[in-house]
C-alpha cells in the first residue's frame, strides 16, 4: 500500500494503540533498524564506511540497530554518542551494547580492494519524531559536524525518520538543520517531510513500513514500490504486439527533432507494442534518420488528419513548437483515445485552458513548474494545493513534475513520487517520461496508475544509473534513464 502522510500526533497515537495491543517498543525498533539498513543497501549494495551519530532516545536506537545490520553485512561502522551513555534511554543503551557485541563479517572485502571507492555514509540518529527547532548543544554541534563531513568529505547522509533540526509537521528548519541526501522515515511519511520548503533538507525520501504498526488511510500518500506491484501484469506466453497498444507520438519541429526521438524511445522502452511518430515535412528526413529502428516515422501535413488515425494512445507535445496551435488544439479536443499532453502542447493549451473541459478522451498532463504556472497562473499556494485545485476544476489527471512529483486526479488521494535525483534536471527527461506514460496507458493502466508507475520508473532508472557507479549527477542523460528502465521495471 501507499504510505499515508501523517502528523506527529497521529503517529504517536498509532504507536500507543500498538503498545496497548502488546507490541513492544523494541520490536518496532528492530523492524525500523532492519528497514533502514535495507534502504542503505538499496542505494549502496557494496559495503563501505558508516558513521552513526546517535542521540539519547529511540531515534538513536533505530540507527544503532541499522548499524549492527550493516556491520554484519561487511560495513566498517563507528558510533558517535552525543550524550554520555548513562543519559541514554534504557532501550538505546541496550542497542549500544548490541552494536558493540555484533561481530563484523570476517570475509568482508572492502570496496577499495574491488577497484572502486567505498561509500561513506552517515546515519543521523540524533532526534526523531516530535522534535522541533531551535537546536541546542550538544545536538547542535553534532548537526554542524554532520554537515561539515557531507560537504568536505562527500559523505552521504541518511536521516533516520526525519533530519535533525526539521519540524516534522511544518517542514520548518533550523539554520543548522542536517542536510540529508536520504531520509528513511519510519512507518509513515511525516507531513513536514513533503513540505515544499523541506525538500533540500530531506533529499530522497524512503519509507520503511512496520507490519506491527498499521495506519489508516490519509488524504495524501507517498507512492511505495509495493503499491505498484501487480500494475504491470505478467505477459501471457502467446502475447503479440497488438495486445500492448499502438502509441502515436506527435512531437518535434525545426531545431527540436531530438525531442521526438527521446519520446519515441520512452514509448518503446515503456513497453508499447507499436510506436508511430508523426512529424512535419521540414524535419522528416532528420527525424527518420534519428528514430529508433523499432519505430515508424510518418509525415504529417495537417495535425487535424491525425484525429482519424487508428492510435490507441497519443503522446503529444515534446519539441512541437506553436506554429500549428489551432490544429493541435483540435487534435487534443477531438481525439477519442487517451492522450499524454506535455511541453509545447501544454503551452498551446495555456492560452485557453477551458478546452480541457471538452476533451473526448482521458487526458494526462505532465507539466514542469513553469508550464504549470502558465496553465494555472502564479498562485501563492503549495504545489499540492495547486494540483488539487486544478484537478477539481478540470477533468484531467495531473503529473506535476518536480523533486517531489505530485500525482492528482479528482476523486483520488494526492500521491507523491519520491524516486529520482538532481541529475534528472536536464533537457529530454520529460520527453522520455511522456513516452513511458503513453506506453503504460497503452497497456491498459488507468491514467492515474500510468502516471504513478511512469514517474516512479523514470526516477528509479535515474537512481540506478548513478548508484551502479556508471554516472554522476553531472553526467546523467535521458539515454541513461532509458538504458536502466528495464532494471527499474524488474523491481515491480
Amino acid at each position: 500500500m501507499n504510505s499515508p502522510v501523517v502528523t506527529s500526533a497521529q503517529m504517536r497515537e498509532a504507536e500507543n494503540v500498538a503498545f496497548a495491543r502488546g507490541v513492544s517498543a523494541e520490536a518496532l525498533m528492530n523492524q525500523a533498524g532492519a528497514g533502514i539498513a535495507r534502504a542503505v543497501q538499496q542505494f549502496f549494495p557494496r559495503p563501505g564506511y558508516c558513521l552513526v551519530f546517535s542521540g539519547k532516545g529511540n531515534n538513536g536506537g533505530d540507527a544503532l540497530v541499522a548499524a549492527a545490520h550493516l556491520k554484519r553485512a561487511g560495513w566498517h561502522t563507528d558510533v558517535h554518542l552525543s550524550f554520555p551513555e548513562s543519559q541514554c534511554s534504557d532501550l538505546s543503551r541496550k542497542k549500544i551494547t548490541g552494536f558493540r557485541d555484533t561481530s563484523p563479517v570476517a570475509a568482508a572485502v572492502s570496496a577499495a580492494n574491488r577497484g572502486c571507492s567505498p561509500p561513506t555514509i552517515i546515519l543521523d540518529g540524533l532526534l526523531g519524531l516530535g522534535s522541533k527547532p531551535p537546536l541546542r548543544d550538544p545536538i547542535l554541534a553534532a548537526c554542524r559536524e554532520i554537515n561539515r563531513l557531507r560537504q568536505e568529505h562527500r559523505a552521504y547522509v541518511f536521516a533516520v525518520d526525519q533530519p535533525t533540526g526539521l519540524d516534522g509537521d511544518s517542514g520548518e528548519a533550523d539554520r543548522d538543520c542536517v542536510i540529508a541526501d536520504f531520509t528513511v522515515t519510519i512507518a509513515a511519511t511525516k507531513r513536514g517531510l513533503i513540505a515544499d520548503n523541506a525538500t533540500n533538507f530531506v533529499g530522497r525520501l524512503e519509507v520503511v513500513p512496520l507490519s506491527d504498526l498499521p495506519l489508516e488511510t490519509a488524504d495524501e500518500t507517498v507512492t511505495c514500490t509495493a503499491s505498484l506491484h501487480g500494475l504491470l501484469p505478467h505477459r501471457p506466453f502467446d502475447a503479440h504486439k497488438n495486445q500492448f497498444g499502438r502509441v502515436g507520438i506527435v512531437a518535434g519541429s525545426r531545431g527540436f527533432a531530438g525531442a521526438a526521438t527521446m519520446c519515441t524511445w520512452g514509448a518503446l522502452r515503456g513497453g508499447a507494442g507499436l510506436v508511430e511518430v508523426f512529424v512535419p515535412e521540414n524535419i522528416y528526413e532528420i527525424a527518420a534518420a534519428a528514430a529508433p529502428f523499432e519505430s515508424m516515422v510518418k509525415l504529417v501535413k495537417s495535425y487535424r488528419d491525425l484525429i482519424e488515425e487508428k492510435i490507441d494512445v497519443w503522446g503529444i507535445g515534446p519539441g512541437l513548437g506553436k506554429d500549428n496551435a489551432n490544429e493541435i488544439i483540435e487534435l487534443i479536443q477531438r481525439a477519442e483515445s487517451p492522450m499524454v499532453v506535455d511541453a509545447d502542447a501544454l503551452n498551446i493549451i495555456s492560452a485557453n485552458v477551458s478546452i480541457l473541459k471538452n476533451c473526448r478522451g482521458p487526458r494526462l498532463l505532465t507539466p514542469h513548474p513553469g508550464e504549470m504556472k502558465r496553465l494555472a497562473g502564479d498562485q501563492k499556494i503549495s504545489r499540492a494545493e495547486l494540483a488539487k485545485k486544478f484537478t477539481s476544476e478540470f477533468p484531467v489527471t495531473l503529473l506535476l513534475k518536480g523533486s517531489r512529483t505530485i500525482l492528482a486526479e479528482s476523486g483520488k488521494r494526492i500521491s507523491y513520487n519520491t524516486t529520482g535525483n538532481p541529475g534528472m534536471a536536464t533537457g529530454g527527461m520529460g520527453d522520455v517520461l511522456t513516452g513511458v506514460c503513453a506506453a503504460l496507458l497503452a497497456q491498459n493502466l488507468s491514467p492515474f496508475d500510468a502516471a504513478r508507475v511512469g514517474a516512479w520508473a523514470c526516477g528509479r532508472a535515474a537512481e540506478l544509473a548513478l548508484f551502479n557507479n556508471s554516472e554522476s549527477e553531472q553526467s546523467l542523460l535521458p539515454r541513461n534513464v532509458l538504458t536502466n528502465l528495464g532494471r527499474a521495471f524488474r523491481e515491480l
